[in-house]
C-alpha cells in the first residue's frame, strides 16, 4: 500500500503520541505525565515566589513578584482542575516541592532581590523550554490542552522578561545561580514526570 498523497497526509489530524516508540508511553499516560508534572512545577513556582515574598514583601521587587505570583496561582489552579477532570495521580514529590520551593525563593532572596530575579531568570527559562517540548508534543486531539500550555508558556516567559530588567543578570554569581537552579529544575522535572 502506497503513503497518502501530501495533501491527504497534511489534512489528517495530528494524534498525540501517534509517532510514540516501543517502550514510550502511550497517548493517555503521556498526557497524565504532563499535567501531573506540569501540575508539580506551577505549585513549585508558588512556593518560590511565597518564599521570595516572605523575603522581599514591600520592595520594588517584592511587588513584582506579587504580580508573577499572581499568574502561577492561576496556573496552578487550572492544572488542579485538569488533575481532577481528568484523574492524573499528582506528584508523591509534592511535600518535597512544598519545602524546597519556599527554602529556594527565601534563600535566593535573602542574597538580594538581583539574586531572587536570577531565579525567576533561571527557572521560567527551563519552564518556557518544557512548555515549548509538550505543546509540540500534543497533537490537535488536545488541541484545549496544547493552547492552555503555550498561553502559560508566554507568562513564564513574561515573567522572565521581568526579573531581566529588574537586574537578574547582575546578581552576583549569576552563571553559578543559574545553572544550580536550572540543574535543580530539570531534574524536578524529570521526578515529577514519574512519581
Amino acid at each position: 500500500m502506497s503513503a497518502p498523497p501530501k495533501d491527504e497526509a497534511r489534512a489528517r489530524p495530528r494524534i498525540t503520541a501517534e509517532d510514540a516508540l516501543p517502550g514510550d508511553p502511550d497517548r493517555d499516560e503521556l498526557v497524565a505525565r504532563m499535567i501531573r508534572v506540569d501540575q508539580a512545577g506551577e505549585y513549585g513556582a508558588v512556593r518560590i515566589y511565597e518564599g521570595q515574598l516572605a523575603v522581599l514583601r514591600g520592595t520594588v521587587a517584592g511587588r513584582e513578584i506579587e504580580g508573577m505570583l499572581a499568574q502561577e496561582h492561576e496556573h496552578l489552579a487550572a492544572f488542579n482542575e485538569m488533575i481532577a477532570e481528568r484523574r492524573v495521580r499528582p506528584t508523591a514529590l509534592q511535600p518535597l516541592w512544598h519545602m524546597a520551593g519556599f527554602a529556594l525563593g527565601a534563600a535566593t532572596a535573602a542574597l538580594g532581590p538581583r539574586a531572587a530575579m536570577a531565579c525567576t531568570v533561571a527557572v521560567e527559562e527551563v519552564i518556557g523550554e518544557h512548555y515549548a517540548d509538550q505543546a509540540g508534543r500534543l497533537g490537535d486531539d488536545e488541541a484545549p490542552l496544547r493552547e492552555k500550555i503555550q498561553t502559560f508558556r508566554d507568562d513564564e516567559l513574561e515573567h522572565l522578561d521581568t526579573a531581566v530588567e529588574h537586574g537578574a543578570y547582575e546578581a552576583p554569581g549569576y552563571e553559578l545561580l543559574a545553572g544550580a537552579v536550572k540543574t535543580g529544575s530539570r531534574l524536578a522535572i524529570w521526578l515529577s514526570t514519574r512519581f
